[in-house]
């Protein structure tokens, strides 16, 4: 009997299915068979990883071959649990991850658990890919161990793992803790067990923020009226880069001056303040691309990336040689940062910015200049 073993790949951006003999044979079987091609990287005969080619496959096999398909079929399950809903393609990580760290029954179970109660909880995208990107970490490790049977020491020398031997930042770990806390809490009702996990303190670091000089040199320095519209809408409105990239013509209301903030972070909308700048360089940037649903298109109906208005703020920086660290949300830190230098209520600017919670508009009171421009430097009083 002839066993040859499917087992998945990934190559030039491509689900492949691999067939490995599992023993040596004077006439490879497989060679003769349509369908297939040799990958000299991976020394193997392959396939295409559809269900065409693999019933296509079976059909010229002579009776004395059998197939084992193990491996495939465990990386099928973890692909159908990973990758949901209307995406068709697999990024090269994930698929390597899937075939190199496969995870146990019960832990994919667990995973796929925790993804339908983040998803029927309304949670944001962003939360949910954030948490189960974490939480998959730890499933990982446990390799073929429960996760329903760790315990809370368990989960805090994992934590300790985390910060002492892996480095990771605070920032982290706290979204770790998030995530394991609604696993164990929420999804599998452990209540009163996991809810003192241990936090590591969060330094506190300070934005940074564009002198208004550096804000116009910024604008100035992008050719492409696209470009520049995004960059200008971010520091006018103090957008965050997913608002500018979800705004859609609907939202802009030149009757009343206001942008309409539709499904922002939290679920919320808010409306703020049209620039009459901005909405002068909109109508001339309509004129030339037409958008039809989106502000900003990639093509007719389909939204920007966020990654290329990223792209699109650090090269602009690069043109004016600007070394303060930081990415789109540089904009709006200084949106909110001129506001309370102008004078304007903080009350008002957490309404602006969407923030919960005073506490967290607070932060720009910290690096706004008004407060300083009346303090002399002792250095500047000496006798020079």
């Amino acid at each position: 009997m002839i066993t040859i073993c499917l087992k998945p790949f990934f190559e030039r951006g491509k689900e492949w299915i691999g067939l490995h003999l599992t023993q040596q044979m004077e006439e490879d079987p497989i060679k003769r068979l349509k369908g297939v091609k040799w990958s000299y990287r991976g020394r193997c005969w392959y396939m295409p990883c559809t269900r065409e080619a693999l019933i296509d496959f079976k059909t010229q096999l002579d009776e004395g071959v059998e197939l084992d398909i193990s491996l495939l079929k465990q990386y099928l399950q973890q692909r159908k649990t990973m990758v949901v809903g209307e995406q068709k393609t697999i990024a090269s990580v994930t698929a390597v991850q899937l075939i190199q760290y496969p995870l146990c029954a019960e832990n994919l179970l667990a995973y796929e658990a925790m993804r339908n109660l983040l998803v029927v909880k309304g949670y944001s995208t962003n939360t949910i890919r954030n948490y189960l990107y974490e939480f998959r970490l730890l499933l990982r490790l446990l390799k073929e161990r429960s996760v329903n049977n760790l315990t809370k020491d368990q989960v805090q020398s994992y934590l300790l793992w985390l910060l002492e031997e892996q480095k990771c930042s605070e920032t982290k770990v706290h979204t770790t803790v998030n995530a394991i806390k609604f696993y164990f809490e929420q999804v599998i009702g452990r209540s009163s067990e996991f809810y003192d996990l241990p936090r590591p303190g969060k330094p506190f670091k300070l934005p940074a923020i564009l002198a208004e000089e550096e804000v116009l040199e910024l604008i100035r320095s992008v050719a492409n009226i696209k470009h520049r519209t995004m960059i200008m809408a971010g520091y006018s409105a103090g957008l965050r880069v997913s608002e500018i990239t979800g705004l859609k013509l609907i939202n802009i209301d030149s009757k009343r001056m206001q942008i309409h903030i539709q499904g922002a972070k939290g679920k919320k909308d808010r409306m703020v303040p049209l620039s009459k700048v901005l909405l002068a360089n909109l109508r001339e940037y309509y004129k030339l691309y037409k958008p039809q649903n989106y502000l900003f298109e990639v093509r007719p109906g389909i939204p920007l990336s966020t990654r290329t208005v990223h792209e699109i703020m650090q090269q602009a920086k690069q043109k004016i040689k600007l070394k303060k660290k930081g990415s789109v949300h540089m904009l709006r830190h200084s949106y909110a940062t001129h506001l309370m230098e102008a004078g304007t209520d903080i009350r008002i600017i957490q309404h602006l910015l969407g923030h919960n919670s005073i506490r967290t508009t607070m932060l720009y009171t910290h690096v706004s200049k008004k407060a300083f421009d009346k303090i002399e430097s002792p250095l500047d009083k000496l006798n020079w």
